[in-house]
């Protein structure tokens, strides 16, 4: 199997490192030529693309309109698998299926990365024990999926997650988008010129992904603009209710919405099954 990961990044990077740690030979393409000299000198790429024909497996780690513009500007062995790693994946599958493609499309979301970037952040254990998405609809290659989970396995993937991609861009403007948001806002605060000294776990934890690149995150959250728009309205009704509860001194109001959310963290941390999403064990 020729496989070839087009986009070296942390994540790239880190999906030819877990796949050359499996056995796997990876051939790398990148839009700019500093990574892929950097990957073929540590030994992260066995080699550079020439030819994106000749892989049976083609992994996009790219932007969401560079994704699109990458699939669209190419072409593809018959028969491949090409699979894009970005964050939202209703676009991407949108712009896939608008015409005929001799390819086989996978969606795929390792859920697994860093507060920093660049492929030198690259690493192969990356993945070790995470979780990853595979999106499938009625178009998806029953072949295709299977030989994804194969890889997925293969990279250290403990459970993956089948699902649409639009039940994928719902969840992820929760679980991960709103979380970027809030860290970016909470950094905000004219107290974080002179915080050093007062900060604690919790504080690392807030402020862990404030620093992350805007121009990756910015097309991600407008390419999921409905959904992301209304969890942070959802956070904003929510942190309006405490701050009420906070200025009328009400301690038996603040009490009951800070037990609300205790009892919905713990209930959260409940698996509760859903006939639209799938759970496998890999490891």
């Amino acid at each position: 199997m020729k496989i070839c990961v087009a986009g070296l990044g942390i994540i790239g990077g880190s999906i030819c490192l877990a796949l050359k740690r499996a056995g796997y030979k990876v051939a790398g393409w990148n839009r700019s030529a500093q990574p892929l000299e950097y990957a073929l000198e540590n030994g992260i790429i066995d080699e550079a693309t020439h030819s994106l024909t000749d892989y049976d497996v083609v992994f996009v780690a790219l932007p969401p309109k560079a994704t699109v513009d990458f699939i669209n500007n190419n072409s593809f062995k018959d028969g491949a698998i090409l699979s894009d790693i970005c964050g939202v994946k209703e676009p991407i599958e949108k712009a896939v299926y608008k015409k005929e493609r001799n390819f086989r499309y996978v969606g795929c979301h390792p859920m697994a990365g860093k507060e920093v970037s660049g492929i030198e952040n690259a690493c192969a254990t990356l993945f070790d024990g995470a979780n990853v998405i595979l999106t499938r609809c009625e178009k998806t290659d029953v072949s295709a999926f299977d030989n994804m989970r194969t890889l997925a396995r293969d990279m250290g993937f403990k459970y993956l997650i089948e699902c649409s991609a639009k039940t994928h861009d719902e969840k992820i403007a929760y679980t991960s988008q709103l979380a970027h948001v809030v860290s970016n806002a909470y950094v905000k605060d004219e107290e974080i010129e002179s915080c050093i000294g007062f900060t604690g776990g919790s504080f690392q934890d807030m402020t862990r992904i404030a620093g992350v690149d805007e121009n990756v995150w910015a097309s991600l959250y407008l390419e999921n603009a409905e959904n992301l728009s209304k969890k942070i309205g959802s956070l904003i009704s929510s942190l309006t209710e405490i701050k009420k509860a906070v200025d009328a001194g009400n301690s038996e109001k603040l009490k009951a919405v800070l037990k609300d959310g205790r009892q919905r963290f713990e209930s959260g941390k409940n698996f509760h099954p859903r006939p639209d999403i799938f759970v496998q064990k890999l490891k």
